[in-house]
């Protein structure tokens, strides 16, 4: 339901991006401002995109590390929505312009061949839907000025969405083990951190699960097709213009990215 409250709070968001300029968090203004509300503010301005032409082409999972949830005070990931726009070449640029305050993280994307709908999805039956898994960069952004966010401020803000690449080569999810796999990401040819697949619930596979079982309060499915990041491997970078990024994957190869004033 659109009360006034959701919809306020959608063209608050709505207008930072569009001028790309920070706004104050949602949650200074509503301190009680419910996860499922926020996700609501979260469905309407996607809607609004949609009706505008954008075209949905998966999800994301944020907050699938226990440090972040603890930082945020929260017991559970989060999710938003990929659209079409978001989609960079690996290998591409992004300006400065374009974004807020961006961080990089390295994840693994599922791409999907059957659909997947909650409650009671496991990680098995993530790994009998999956098509196959390629390496991602996900550049989160947010809306909200200097990253001062609560919860319910990041889901508005369909989970502090930006930007995403796939590169390396597709891989059938049965010939790697997630758990294991090992990730180490550079900034302008320094490591800056590594992670393995553990890091995001334990295998990237139950982020996907959990994934489809929360979609099912808002009867929403992955559809086939869909691209699912199922959650950084370790913290995010900041990146300003003139950094290069690039995640190296086991089995999986790599994917870069840099940014442009």
């Amino acid at each position: 339901m659109l009360t006034t409250k959701i919809a306020n709070f959608a063209n608050q968001l709505q207008e930072a991006e569009a001028l790309n300029r920070a706004t104050d968090p949602l949650t200074s203004v509503d301190p009680n401002l419910t996860a499922e509300e926020a996700y609501l503010i979260q469905l309407e301005n996607i809607k609004r995109k949609v009706d505008q032409g954008q075209k949905i082409v998966g999800k994301k999972i944020g907050l699938t590390s226990l440090a972040m949830q603890k930082l945020l005070g929260v017991d559970e990931p989060d999710y938003g929505h990929l659209l079409d726009y978001m989609v960079v070449e690996n290998g591409g640029s992004i300006s400065m312009k374009k974004v807020l305050q961006p961080r990089v993280e390295a994840e693994i994307a599922f791409i999907l061949k059957k659909e997947l709908k909650g409650p009671n999805v496991t990680a098995l039956d993530v790994i009998l839907a999956t098509d196959y898994i390629v390496p991602a960069l996900e550049i989160v952004d947010s809306r909200i000025k200097d990253w001062k966010i609560k919860l319910a401020d990041t889901i508005a803000d369909n989970a502090s969405s930006g930007y995403f690449l796939l590169g390396g080569k597709p891989e059938k999810i049965e010939n790697v083990d997630l758990e294991l796999i090992g990730m180490s990401l550079t900034k302008n040819g320094e490591l800056v951190n590594t992670g393995v697949g553990a890091a995001a619930l334990g295998n990237p596979a139950n982020c996907v699960a959990w994934l489809a079982n929360r979609l099912a309060d808002f009867d929403i499915s992955l559809r086939p097709g869909e691209i699912i990041l199922s959650g950084a491997l370790s913290r995010a970078a900041d990146a300003q213009a003139g950094d290069v990024f690039t995640a190296r994957f086991a089995h999986l190869g790599h994917v870069t990215v840099s940014f442009t004033e």
